[in-house]
């Protein structure tokens, strides 16, 4: 796996990466030019809009952000391209007022940004298994309606949250299950957003809807960690036999993996 390949630089984005390039589990790799990852693309500058659109092909956008992160960033420039579908499937947001920059850790006490209460053993789960498996508890429906958005099959698609680090992340690690990546791929690209930390920090601290929850706490626990996402598969394996069976298990089809696939491998 060669990252420098994958790399999108954009003027008013940094955390832009391709899909294409990984490790699969029958000795292939996923396919380039498909579907990318990305950070918020509300700063996108005018070229950036013509490299996505005009040159990589992209045609459907999966917005994972809350609805107050949408209403208070306003609408980005790729809503205002005809070519392009925007597909909003929150997730909520999950550990700080708007954004997902907590997501990594969880205070017993806290009370949980997307439902008013938990019970004593809905926090004990989470100590357990996560934010990140509590985007698939919550709101299993965005989850599948994301990973389908991925696989139309017409031009490029690209995922994203605010950091691209949390939620993107956990939909991109289903679709790269559902490709048949390897593992070691999925948390290899997981953990890669590190390598444009301070860059994507940087970017949110420049607006009031992010900057308040990034400075509760130091730059660095806001890096990816690989046994934050191995964490989260093994809950799936143990709990479900695997993503995939998650995924069937709320309604996801052999026919979806076919879509997602072709999109990924073929």
């Amino acid at each position: 796996m060669n990252d420098f390949t994958r790399w999108i630089d954009l003027e008013g984005a940094v955390n832009v990466r391709d899909l294409g390039g990984l490790a699969t589990v029958d000795g292939g790799t996923t396919r380039f030019g498909r579907i990318y990852r990305s950070d918020n693309l509300q700063g996108l500058t005018g070229r950036d809009v013509r490299q996505l659109v005009t040159a990589l092909k992209l045609r459907n956008v999966v917005d994972l952000r809350s609805g107050p992160e949408v209403r208070l960033e306003g609408p980005g420039p790729l809503t205002k391209v005809p070519e392009v579908n925007i597909h909003h499937h929150t997730l909520f947001a999950e550990g700080g007022v708007y954004t997902d920059v907590e997501a990594d850790t969880i205070e017993a006490d806290k009370v949980l940004p997307w439902t008013e209460e938990r019970l004593e053993e809905d926090l004990a789960e989470l100590r357990v298994t996560g934010f990140y498996y509590g985007y698939l508890r919550d709101r299993p429906d965005s989850v599948l309606a994301a990973l389908r958005a991925l696989a139309l099959d017409e031009g490029a698609a690209i995922v994203h949250c605010a950091a691209g680090k949390d939620r993107t992340g956990v939909v991109c690690a289903l679709a790269l299950e559902v490709a048949g990546a390897t593992r070691e791929a999925i948390v290899a690209d997981y953990v890669a957003t590190g390598d444009r930390l301070e860059g994507i920090l940087a970017r949110l601290r420049s607006s009031t809807t992010y900057r308040a929850d990034l400075d509760t706490r130091p730059a660095d626990d806001h890096r990816p960690r690989s046994e934050y996402i191995e964490r989260f598969l093994s809950v799936l394996d143990d709990r479900f036999g695997g993503p995939l069976e998650w995924l069937a298990s709320h309604g996801w089809s052999e026919g979806d993996s076919r879509l997602l696939r072709a999109r990924l491998r073929d």
